[in-house]
Formats: structure tokens, C-alpha cells, sequence
């Protein structure tokens, strides 16, 4: 990898020295009621023997204690992740949520969590209405789509439930989004998949999936491994780079031409913030990173959700404060890496700036001139960037004179669709 100096900007300079931080809280670490094929966190139970318990109630109050006064900012947001977050129970939620209350000394709470929905009932939308939280459910799209990939431990389809989750939010006034991945099985079908999220959330994140797996001795399901891992293979229902560019536009260009205002992609919002000089509100397309740490349900801390490896292990809250590993000059480096590790080509790349490579999990590709480094996904968002781009200008330019993006959309109508589409 090319080795730029590494410097800190201001804005770093500032955070750091301000400890302006987040986290994601794991109370049950991996542990999920489904056996989704591609994801990336149910292995993580080998590092902890294979068996992850509930965060105990005296661990949460140090965490909770710990994340509101060691951060600097004057809102907190608490984002709960796993695995499968419900399986902490409604009762260690209610815990949480006195426990916020008892330590908040003014600042304002948020609280975010991320569920495959299985488990929602009446009880759990009371709760999320009634603390306000913002729901992320994981829905890929159409029965067949979905199905394919997010299954229980039985091996059947999960579709249903989670649509009924959806319904259940919705009638209870609960506040939500979803969390669809773009994998094989829906790569070529961009814009019948957003047509269907659309239907059923106003704020769609796509995830792409690009994992590496290999099979181990008496493993009931392929190993997700890092992808230098010698014998690793890239996993079956990864999308390719070309694969998720045309995903992207094809969903842009019923986005661009119906929906600008009404609803909300998170890479069309980063990409239209970065033409901005603005923070694009997601990491991946950020300079740098690591100013999320992950607490796992043992009070381990790790620089980000997709490096939970013991090699990257940062700290545990009982022996270190957050404030105290936040500003640690090894989570430093980690968020420098992300910038200072960039290949010559992406270095010279007219789309560097939209991206910045994108997140460092997906950068084990190697670049034309041998480099290593170069994300693995570079020629789907170059296709995605080149072809945006006229219209970004656009809405950069109706932003610029105080006029909603959404202006943009008569203009883009009257575009020819892309080739072939």
C-alpha cells in the first residue's frame, strides 16, 4: 500500500481532543435466533469460546455511566446492536433505559437499535415508542429475495415475520427504517427491490455483501474469514463490484426521477454531502474512521463493528474508560489507516473524494498497478459515481441557491434512461 504522512486534519484534532465519540453496545454479543448465510457476526462466538452471555446488569451501568459522561457531545446516541439485540430481553431494555435516565445529567439521549424483527410483539413497540427509538429491521426485499438468504435456525424463511413486524411498527407509531443488503440474489433486480422498500419505509440503507468463507472440520456452515485467510473463498452470496454499480443506478434512476424528498437512500444522501463538503453522515464514506467503538457484551471494546479480531481488540470497560480508549493511539491509527493506506489509484481517482475507498473491510483487492488495498467493490461505485454525477451537479447547484433537490426531478425525467434500461 502506497504510505501517505500521516497528518491530522482540525476537525480530527478537534474530535479527538474533545473526545467526541459513539458506540455500538452488543448486549448479547452474537448470539441470534436466525442463521443468516452471509452474516458477518455469528462466527464472532469463537473468540469468546463459543458462548456469549447477556451484558450483566452491573456491566451496563458502568457502560452506560462511562459512554454519556466520557463523551463530549451534548447528544448520545446509544446504538444497540448484535446478533440479535431483542434477545437481552424487555426487561434489560427497561433497565436501560432507567439507567440513561439516572446518568444523562442534561445531555440528550438517543437510542437506536437494529433487529431482524422476529421478535417484535406489542410490548416491544410500546417500549420503542414510549423511549422514542428509531428502528432498524433488516428486510432485503421481495418473499423470494429475502428468503434466500435471511433464514431461521429451522432453515425457513423469515419474510412474514418480518412483515408483520413492519405492520405492527407502523400501526404503533414506532419510527423506523430498513436495512436491505445487496447480495447475488438481488443484484440484477435493483429497481423492483426499491420499489418494494419504498412501499414500506421512507429510509432505505443498501448493504453490500462481500464476504470471504471456508469450511471447517465439523462446522455446520461456512466460516466467514478475513479474506487474506489462507483457503478463504469469496462467499457464494457476495455481489460482485459490476453487480452492485448497476443495483445502485437502477435504484437511482427511479429514485432521481420519483422520489427526491419523499424518500431517503443513505449512499444517494452521503454522496450528495460530500459533493457538499459536508459530513456524509455514514463512516464508510468518510476521510477517516473509528469514532464508533463497539462494546461487546463483556465490556470488551473494538474500533469498529467489522473488526471484531482479537488482534484489534482496544480495551475492556473494566479495566479502561471509553473516554480513555477513544482517544487511544491505537484507535487514532486505526482511523487514520483508512486514509493513509489509500493505493495510488485511488489517490489519482476523479471520485476520491466521494468515497475516500470506501469502508477498509472491503479493500483486499489489488489495483492495475499491483498495489494492494483497492476495494474490492471500486468498479461498482466508479459505475454508480459516473453515472450520478450530472444529476449530483445538478442538486448541488439547486442546494446552492437554497432550492430543495427535489427540484431536480422534472430535469431528470426528460433524461434517456441508460442503456439497455
Amino acid at each position: 500500500m502506497a504510505k501517505n504522512r500521516e497528518y491530522i486534519t482540525f476537525g480530527e484534532a478537534a474530535r479527538h481532543a474533545c473526545r467526541i465519540f459513539g458506540t455500538m453496545a452488543k448486549p448479547v454479543g452474537s448470539a441470534c435466533n436466525l442463521d443468516c448465510a452471509y452474516c458477518y457476526y455469528l462466527d464472532k462466538a469463537a473468540i469468546y469460546g463459543g458462548r456469549e452471555p447477556r451484558m450483566d446488569y452491573g456491566l451496563l451501568e458502568r457502560y452506560t455511566q462511562q459512554y454519556i459522561e466520557g463523551t463530549d457531545a451534548d447528544t448520545v446516541t446509544f446504538v444497540w446492536h448484535g446478533g440479535e439485540p431483542l434477545l437481552a430481553g424487555l426487561d434489560w431494555f427497561t433497565r436501560a433505559m432507567e439507567l440513561q435516565r439516572r446518568y444523562a445529567a442534561g445531555k440528550r439521549i438517543v437510542n437506536t437499535l437494529q433487529t431482524n424483527g422476529t421478535l417484535v410483539d406489542e410490548r416491544w413497540c410500546d417500549l420503542f415508542r414510549t423511549n422514542s427509538f428509531l428502528i432498524g429491521i433488516s428486510l432485503d426485499g421481495p418473499r423470494d429475495i429475502h428468503d434466500a438468504f435471511r433464514r431461521d435456525r429451522r432453515g425457513e424463511g423469515t419474510f412474514d415475520r418480518v412483515m408483520e413486524a413492519v405492520e405492527m411498527m407502523r400501526r404503533s407509531g414506532v419510527e423506523y427504517n430498513i436495512l436491505a443488503t445487496v447480495n447475488a440474489r438481488s443484484a440484477a433486480r435493483g429497481a423492483e427491490v426499491y420499489r418494494f422498500l419504498r412501499s414500506q419505509a421512507g429510509f432505505i440503507q443498501f448493504l453490500p455483501v462481500s464476504e470471504h468463507v471456508m469450511m471447517q472440520e465439523g462446522a455446520a456452515r461456512p466460516h466467514i474469514v478475513p479474506p487474506e485467510t489462507e483457503g478463504a473463498e469469496p462467499a457464494p452470496w457476495s455481489v460482485t463490484a459490476a453487480g452492485f454499480g448497476e443495483f445502485m443506478c437502477d435504484v437511482f434512476d427511479v429514485w432521481v426521477r420519483e422520489d427526491v424528498g419523499r424518500c431517503f437512500v443513505q449512499l444517494f444522501d452521503a454522496t450528495l454531502a460530500n459533493y457538499m463538503n459536508v459530513q456524509p453522515g455514514v463512516c464508510s464514506m468518510c476521510e477517516t474512521c473509528g469514532e464508533t467503538l463497539v462494546v461487546e457484551h463483556n465490556g470488551d471494546v473494538y474500533p469498529c463493528d467489522h473488526f471484531v479480531y482479537p488482534e484489534y481488540l482496544l480495551g475492556n470497560i473494566g479495566r479502561n474508560t471509553l473516554r480513555d480508549i477513544f482517544g487511544s493511539e491505537k484507535q487514532l491509527q486505526f482511523g487514520l489507516a483508512k486514509r493513509n493506506a489509500l493505493p495510488r489509484e485511488c489517490l489519482r481517482c476523479q471520485y476520491r473524494m466521494l468515497c475516500h475507498g470506501e469502508c477498509p473491510k472491503h479493500r483486499f483487492a489489488a489495483s492495475k498497478s499491483g498495489d494492494a488495498g483497492l476495494n474490492a467493490l471500486c468498479a461498482g461505485y466508479r459505475l454508480f459515481f459516473r453515472h450520478t454525477q450530472p444529476y449530483m451537479e445538478r442538486m448541488r447547484h439547486l442546494l446552492m441557491k437554497q432550492q430543495p433537490p427535489a427540484g431536480i426531478m422534472p430535469w431528470a425525467r426528460r433524461q434517456p434512461m441508460r442503456k439497455g434500461k
